[in-house]
């Protein structure tokens, strides 16, 4: 049976390990409360610092295969060419020989070449942001993704007045899940025509003055919205100087798998190379006049993972910075004050015995006089000395 043992507070007491100095022993100088003051503002410092680093977060980027092999590639399109839509087609051919025609999320639609203000004031600001991101991308990618805000993701806004002719361009938009292997997407004159191995574009009632393949990229990306992705193709602009053109974008896709604290997505970054050439089979630059996309997918995949310390971590590390700091200055002042006593009895109080063994007890235009001597019989007497007696009372006792 266990009995309830009183603790005694004496034995306590002579486990504690901790010095304990006694308050007449405690030397309080300028320099100690100078260091002290000191410690005291960068202890706060570090303090606020590390806090700010422990609710910030940091994002880890890894390498891996892809073995996701199984998985659908979604392109994201909106391109307006300066053709009209019954003279040119859109398709893709992937490297399985599968002809991706027909699908209804990529729809044809008759527009104006010339943009709207609000249109063109929409698309100068996707291009200049597209052009700031890929030049300042190191520095703000991380924050964008952290935000998880997706920037620019707003549609071209619609035309309030229509103009006065006809249609002359077409805009070709939508969405289209292909397979995650090597393709070719292509715009080029004449409408698409599946054969059993491979597909034509059938142009007829065509001439060389009819090919304008003037473009503009509204949209081009892999995958779903992501912050922190940029996209090379947006906002770009070609100009034809010549009818006959072919446009060529080779693009390298990368699958990328963010982990973030506040969400968790799968999308692609890219990069894209361009080349541009006139189409004259009598020089011999010969070609098909369009505009070509020719990607390939990356063997490798980036994984982004935020991180953030523990909250054990983040007080181990506090209290390793406030005791490192006040050891630290401790000793620091330690040197100090030993060094500011050494030069204080060294030079300080030296000179100043010196000058006091220098200095003389009384001034020298001081005029000392010795004592005066009184000759007592030449001491003259006054005329009347007035003596008066007052009587005595004496108690006698019996």
């Amino acid at each position: 049976m266990l009995r309830r043992r009183h603790v005694n507070v004496k034995t306590v007491k002579e486990l504690d390990a901790f010095p304990k100095v006694p308050e007449p022993y405690v030397d309080k100088t300028v320099v100690g409360g100078t260091f002290s003051i000191f410690t005291f503002c960068i202890i706060a410092y570090l303090i606020i610092a590390e806090t700010n680093y422990f609710l910030d977060s940091r994002l880890q980027f890894k390498f891996e295969p892809d073995t996701d092999y199984d998985a659908k590639l979604k392109i994201n399109i909106d391109i307006t060419v300066a053709m009209p839509c019954v003279r040119i087609g859109a398709d893709i051919l992937d490297s399985t020989n599968q002809n991706l025609v027909g699908y209804d999320n990529l729809e044809e639609e008759d527009t104006w070449w010339e943009l709207s203000p609000e249109q063109r004031s929409h698309f100068e600001a996707l291009k200049h942001m597209n052009s700031y991101l890929r030049e300042e991308y190191h520095a703000i990618h991380e924050l964008l993704w952290k935000s998880n805000q997706i920037i620019l993701h707003s549609e071209m806004p619609k035309r309030t007045h229509e103009p006065s002719y006809k249609p002359d361009a077409c805009r070709i938009h939508g969405s289209i899940n292909a397979n995650k292997v090597a393709g070719n997407f292509h715009i080029t004159a004449g409408r698409p025509l599946s054969l059993p191995r491979g597909h034509i574009h059938v142009s007829p009632f065509m001439t060389d003055r009819d090919y304008n393949f003037t473009h503009r990229i509204n949209k081009f990306s892999f995958g779903g919205p992501s912050p922190g992705i940029v996209h090379p193709l947006e906002g770009d602009e070609k100009i034809a100087n010549d009818n006959m053109m072919l446009y060529q974008y080779f693009v390298e896709i990368v699958p990328t798998d963010i982990r973030t604290l506040l969400s968790t997505s799968k999308t692609y970054q890219y990069s894209v190379k361009d080349h541009q050439r006139p189409i004259d089979h009598q020089k011999g630059s010969h070609g098909i006049p369009g505009i070509f996309f020719k990607y390939d997918m990356s063997a490798l995949k980036i994984r982004i993972t935020q991180q953030r310390d523990t909250v054990a971590q983040f007080l181990v590390k506090l209290c390793a910075t406030v005791g490192g700091i006040f050891v630290t200055s401790g000793l620091i002042k330690n040197i100090v004050q030993s060094f500011w006593y050494i030069m204080y009895c060294k030079f300080i109080q030296d000179k100043f015995n010196e000058n006091n063994q220098r200095t003389p007890m009384f001034s020298a235009t001081t005029n000392l006089e010795g004592p005066r001597t009184i000759n007592l019989l030449q001491v003259s007497a006054p005329d009347n000395i007035d003596i008066m007696l007052k009587p005595q009372n004496v108690n006698y006792v019996n």
